[in-house]
């Protein structure tokens, strides 16, 4: 009670037990002041705050320090739907002593930045992540998957490991002529940056076919580097090798000075955001398109008479979304296909859900496994036969792969997985065909 017009301390009578009983169900409840005690201040001791600031010391990985524990990121993370993952639950962690750069949850990342795009505090897990996987790999505490796949970077150009002569031997069979340009170095206008799984992967090659033959339908000027080309290695970069990026990078560049372009177009993502951003930050500017892009400019002049009469789903991939604002293009070019009936997934656009491939992600299965319900691809694929679809559209050349594999291993054989550029060319007409209106 207010005495003289001030506050008076509250007397506290603390027992040494106290009890109150329900009068619903008659429970009793210990309230004894010992663990129940509210009315002093109390300090948390256990721990220290040296992880944390491990953390925020590396360039990039200073917002970590950022989360005051909304837990927007939570629900919105794609592990943590078939895991317990998520900024929030990564800070609480890190906070309380776990060491994240010797952590499994380091890797389980897929940059996919979708936590970015809600979180108020702007915690930046796709600056923080590769900070801390770089000290990691340094430090050579990285899975074994990984490792290989940096090696075979390393001493091939490609994460496949492949010989770098046979990288446009898919051309082969392509059906039209592709120019090399080691052969014919003139002019041109697009320079096709192939990258690895388009060129190496049996899946991705039928993709990078079936691009070649609509490029070719529509007349446009185009051109390869055949065994000069590198990956553009933003993957790497990201799963914590810059050092690895940067070499190859110099590669690229030295490559690409030679021949006269006026634009990359590329099928890759990944490849896609590192020639946009990264790059640049390193001085090399290129005019660069996602193939999406390019063939929503030109989707007038290829010839699209026979009716595809299924229905198609899209994934949204990442890097060429949330990362790089592009959702148009491939729905576009999916509309324009006769007879497509054209459905979204739930989580699609800003919110789609993440295909697992990104961060280094596309080649830690085996280690997810350990920490993961199920892979993201499979949880994906649910989404997709929820809608219906007879086909799941994709643009990403980790993805074909990634969800036949994931329809299998589900039960949804029946779902068929296939890229844009192989849905356009089933609907072009055949040569000597004129378009109809």
């Amino acid at each position: 009670m207010p005495i003289g017009g001030r506050k008076q301390a509250p007397i506290v009578h603390e027992l040494e037990e106290a009890s109150v009983t329900s009068t619903l169900s008659g429970r009793a409840w210990d309230v004894s002041g010992q663990w129940n005690r509210m009315l002093e201040s109390r300090v948390l001791t256990d721990y220290s705050y040296e992880g944390l600031g491990k953390v925020a010391a590396l360039e990039g990985g200073e917002s970590l320090e950022y989360c005051y524990g909304c837990g927007k990121c939570v629900p919105v993370c794609p592990v943590d739907l078939v895991s317990e993952y998520g900024p929030r639950k990564l800070h609480r962690k890190v906070q309380t002593g776990m060491d994240l750069f010797t952590s499994d949850d380091l890797w389980k990342c897929t940059t996919c930045a979708n936590c970015l795009r809600v979180c108020p505090k702007e915690v930046n897990m796709i600056e923080i992540m590769p900070a801390v996987r770089e000290a990691a790999v340094l430090a050579g505490s990285v899975p074994e998957e990984l490792q290989v796949v940096f090696e075979k970077t390393f001493r091939y150009g490609n994460a496949l490991g492949e010989n770098p002569r046979r990288r446009h031997g898919w051309t082969k069979e392509a059906g039209v002529e592709v120019r090399v340009l080691s052969s014919d170095p003139s002019p041109v206008d697009v320079l096709f940056y192939v990258e690895d799984y388009w060129s190496y992967h049996p899946r991705g090659q039928q993709a990078a076919r079936s691009f070649v033959r609509i490029l070719d339908r529509a007349g446009v000027d185009f051109a390869i580097l055949g065994a000069e080309e590198k990956t553009i290695g933003d993957s790497q970069r990201l799963a914590g090798e810059k050092g690895l990026f940067e070499a190859l990078m110099e590669d690229v560049v030295t490559t690409l000075a030679k021949y006269e372009f006026a634009r990359i177009v590329t099928p890759d993502p990944h490849g896609f955001n590192a020639l946009v951003k990264e790059y640049p930050k390193r001085g090399h500017v290129f005019e660069v398109q996602h193939y999406t892009q390019l063939l929503a400019q030109v989707i007038d002049r290829i010839p699209l008479s026979r009716e595809i009469n299924k229905v198609v789903t899209f994934h949204d991939p990442c890097y060429l979304g949330r990362h790089n604002g592009e959702y148009d293009a491939p729905r576009t070019l999916l509309n324009a296909i006769p007879g497509l009936n054209f459905v979204e997934m739930g989580r699609c656009r800003e919110n789609a859900y993440c295909c697992g491939g990104g961060g280094g992600g596309m080649w830690l299965d085996g280690f997810n496994s350990n920490h993961l319900s199920e892979r993201l691809s499979e949880r994906r694929v649910r989404e997709a036969v929820d809608t219906g679809a007879e086909v799941l559209a994709v643009c990403c050349p980790y993805e074909v792969s990634r969800f036949e594999d994931a329809a299998k291993s589900t039960g949804n054989d029946h779902l068929e997985v296939m890229d844009i550029a192989e849905l356009l060319e089933l609907a072009m007409a055949p040569v000597g065909e004129e378009v109809v209106a």
